[in-house]
Order: structure tokens, then C-alpha cells, then sequence
């Protein structure tokens, strides 16, 4: 078995990968497993210039595979593949633009195990280059390339499109096998504690469980004519409610490992270097790693999944779980809506102050797109009163060109039925752009009314529309 290691962001060392091939080599053999030294390449590429981004690294690794990793006919010889923080990204981003759909049958990949990745980014990338450049437990002394932080910002549109093409994948059906393995503990020596995020809650420190884990779900809500009048504050406001258009989407099911005592980095505790033996007995993320190489099925895959879910809530047991939403504000005319404000809501009454206090951990703005915003949430406290629907307060809200405030309630739904433990959530919101009909008029030019000042004769039906106010109707056609 080919095995090919492919480590994260601003990595200048093969040492990152500490004795973890070395292991993997040693106790192959007790899954029945043939993997030799020798058949293990250590990958290594650039990421700490400004210029690369993920798909340069992407295209780069398709030629190194043809090139070292040949099956002497002009292909890839099959291989699996461990990454680790941004590597993870890196071969889906691959395998995407190389074997995107009914191409997956012809994929040399077969396993992917990806440890702590940054599938749906990581809220340290919105630090700034040269703040993250200093974090110990994600970079080794270079700056990071601004490319690929803008990939991993949280809600960046590269991770949408990948969520969106991930969707049509039915990876088992195709002999194609992946997995992520993550941890939840923070290594206290890596970190300084200026910042909140080297030490957030249901994190590793870099990459929350809900990033990491592939398994998400994504909806789309729509603004109808039908509206409600509620409270806001201290006011009653008429709002216009949002319906789900289409289904809720999910991909094919995933295992996730939540690996215990593991975080992002470091000698001690990390996910990969933290292996410095190659008998390494005490580091379960070795014999986690031996036996997802084993899988050769649908239903060995089905195993893995139960067996995974099972450590996960043993590793859990007691603490909190979180979830990530992202939402994607958009018009019907395919505008971003950057001026905005969103509450959530909870019970039956779709109030804000409904929530179990305590329930709010995060909350970012794209850079790049400011219309996408993430909150993180506690899942377990959020549950206890029930999220029920959002509400957005979206600028302008009059003139010539405006939007109606908008709210989504999800009567008689389970808040299960749309977000789940350990995961992200994108939900897309469409909202009506309104058009003042006062934006275009015509006056008739026959038979003008005409009026006589001195020795001019002024026509009363062709104006100056330089002040011209709204009409407050919307025009009817779109």
C-alpha cells in the first residue's frame, strides 16, 4: 500500500510528520496490513508565499503524483492518503478538480484520512497574516501565504463551492474511502492567551470539531409575499417570511473520530507530531488511522462510521458539542446583501430572548464577502429552548431600491432535522430586491399644457425629475 503524507499551512520540514509514518509502518502488520517504510512518501509544498493558492497546490500535487507516484502506463498508481490541518483541503480541492462526479471511479485515491482539517476553514485565519504567523500551534516561524488564509477564513466562497460539488459525491460506491479524525483538547504551551480562539471550547485549539467534520448540511430560504407582523424590540414590525425552496442537503455520511487528548499541534499532545515512537501504544490515533487503511467496502465503511460515532461521544461524554452556521445573504438578483442585521430566534413566539443564555460562543464576517457571516454556537444549550428561526434586517429598508425585513420559522421542524452536533450548517437566504416604481416613469408628449412666462412658451409635462421622491410601491414585475 502506497501511503502519501500531506501536511498543513506554513509547514517548512518534513519533521512536522513526526514518527507517525514510522508507526504506521511498525503496526501495519496487526491489521493485516502491508505497509513498508519504503512505500511511504512524505509530501512537502509550498505555502507561505502570497501568490499560491489552494488550487496551485492542487495542480502541483497532480504532477507530482504522475511524475513520482506512477503506475507505468501513464497514470496514478492507487494510494491512500494522511493529512493533517490544511492538507486536508488540499487533496479534497484535488480531488475535485481532477475527478469531480462520475470521474470518482477513476480516482487513484482510495483512503483519505484527514487529521484536525480545516474543511470549513478556521476562525484564526481572520487574525491577519502576521498575528496568525506567530501562533506556535499552527505555523513554524515563516508568514503564511495571504492566498490560502483567505481560503481558510470562515466562510470564504471556496469553501461553499467545494461544499456544494462535495454533495453529488458517493465516495464508498466508487472505492473511495474518507475520514476525519480530529481532537478537542488544548495544549496549553503552544499558546499565548491574547487570543480566545487558541483556547475555544469544542476546538483543538485551531480547528473546531464542526469545521473539521465533512459532514454538513445546506439549505436554501426564499422570501415569499406571506407576512406576519411580530415584535422587535420595543416595536411591532411587519416582516415577510422565507420558505425552504428545494430539500435540505447533505452528503454521503462520513466518518468522524473525536481522537482523546489530541489538539492541533505540538510534541505532546498533537494529532500527528505527538507520535515519537514507532511503537507508539499510548497514541490511539495510530490504530485509529490502521484501521481505517483496512476499509475495502461499503459496509467495512459502515463499520467504521459506528465505531468512530461510539469513541466520539465517549471522548465527548460530559462536555459540550457545538455546531457552526453560515449564512449567505443574497438578493433574487443574484446581489450580495452586505448591510444587515441577523437575530436568531427560539420558541414557539420566534423571539430572540427565547434562547438558553449562554448559547452564543462566536461570531465572524467574511472579509472578502460580508454578506456571509458565521456564528458558532453551543449545541447543547441552544437545543434546550429550541432555535426556530432567523430574522434579518437587511439595508436599505426604503428608497428607491430597498428590502423587507424577513423571517424564517421552522414550525413543527426539529431543529435536528437542520443542524446537527459536530457540524457546519450553510444556510443561503434570498431576499426580494425591491424596486420603487417612482425609478422609472414616462410623461406623455402629446397635448402638453403649456403656460406662458414672459415672452416663453414652457411646456408643463416635461420637468425636471432631478428631486424626484419614492412613490413607496414596489414595481409588480421582476
Amino acid at each position: 500500500m502506497i501511503v502519501i503524507f500531506i501536511h498543513g499551512w506554513s509547514v517548512v520540514d518534513t519533521s512536522t510528520y513526526g514518527l507517525l509514518p514510522e508507526a504506521l509502518a511498525e503496526q501495519a502488520n496487526q491489521y493485516k496490513l502491508k505497509i513498508e517504510i519504503k512505500h511511504i512518501w512524505l509530501g512537502r509544498y509550498i505555502s507561505f508565499n502570497d501568490e499560491v493558492n489552494v488550487a496551485d497546490i492542487a495542480r502541483a500535487f497532480h504532477d507530482s503524483l504522475h511524475d513520482q507516484i506512477s503506475d507505468g502506463i501513464g497514470g496514478i498508481a492507487d494510494f491512500s492518503c494522511i493529512t493533517h490541518s490544511t492538507g486536508g483541503p488540499v487533496v479534497r480541492e484535488w480531488l475535485d478538480r481532477f475527478y469531480r462526479g462520475s470521474l470518482l471511479s477513476q480516482s487513484p485515491l482510495r483512503h483519505l484520512v484527514m487529521l484536525a482539517p480545516a474543511n470549513h476553514g478556521s476562525p484564526l485565519a481572520a487574525l491577519g497574516k502576521q498575528r496568525v504567523g506567530r501562533i506556535k500551534a499552527w505555523f513554524s516561524g515563516v508568514e503564511p501565504g495571504q492566498r490560502i488564509l483567505d481560503w481558510l477564513s470562515l466562510g470564504s466562497q471556496q469553501q461553499i463551492d467545494l461544499a456544494q460539488s462535495y454533495l453529488k459525491y458517493k465516495p464508498a460506491e466508487h472505492k473511495f474511502f474518507p475520514f476525519v479524525l480530529t481532537g478537542q483538547t488544548i495544549d496549553k504551551k503552544l499558546y499565548d492567551f491574547v487570543n480566545s480562539y487558541l483556547a475555544e471550547a469544542g476546538s483543538d485549539g485551531v480547528v473546531r470539531v464542526a469545521c473539521a467534520n465533512i459532514n454538513y448540511s445546506m439549505i436554501k430560504l426564499v422570501e415569499t409575499k406571506k407576512f406576519e407582523t411580530v415584535t422587535h424590540g420595543a416595536d411591532e414590525i411587519k416582516v415577510q417570511l422565507l420558505k425552504v425552496e428545494g430539500k435540505l442537503q447533505r452528503p454521503s455520511l462520513a466518518p468522524l473520530g473525536v481522537i482523546p487528548g489530541a489538539s492541533h499541534s505540538g510534541k505532546d499532545k498533537g494529532i500527528m507530531r505527538s507520535v515519537l515512537s514507532a511503537k507508539a501504544k499510548n497514541k490511539p490515533q495510530v490504530s485509529e488511522i490502521l484501521k481505517c487503511l483496512t476499509v475495502d467496502s461499503k459496509a467495512d465503511y459502515t463499520d467504521r462510521a459506528n465505531a468512530l460515532e461510539v469513541l466520539t461521544k465517549e471522548t465527548q461524554k460530559g462536555t459540550h458539542r457545538y455546531v457552526m452556521l453560515v449564512f449567505i445573504i443574497k438578493d433574487d438578483q443574484g446581489d450580495p446583501v452586505n448591510d444587515y442585521d441577523l437575530f436568531l430566534l427560539g420558541g414557539d413566539s420566534h423571539n430572540p430572548n427565547n434562547l438558553t443564555k449562554g448559547f452564543f460562543v462566536d461570531r465572524q464576517k467574511n472579509v472578502a464577502h460580508p454578506n456571509h457571516l458565521v456564528y458558532y454556537i453551543d449545541y447543547d444549550l441552544v437545543t434546550k429552548n429550541k432555535l426556530t428561526g432567523f430574522r434579518i434586517i437587511a439595508r436599505p429598508d426604503d428608497g428607491f431600491v430597498f428590502y423587507h425585513v424577513v423571517e424564517y420559522h421552522a414550525n413543527g421542524i426539529d431543529i435536528n432535522d437542520f443542524m446537527k452536533p459536530n457540524e457546519t450548517f450553510y444556510v443561503e437566504i434570498q431576499l426580494h430586491r425591491c424596486v420603487d416604481k417612482n425609478v422609472f416613469r414616462v410623461d406623455n408628449a402629446s397635448d402638453p399644457k403649456l403656460r406662458k412666462e414672459g415672452f416663453i412658451i414652457k411646456s408643463e409635462t416635461r420637468h425636471s425629475f432631478k428631486n424626484e421622491k419614492p412613490m413607496k410601491k414596489e414595481v409588480e414585475k421582476s
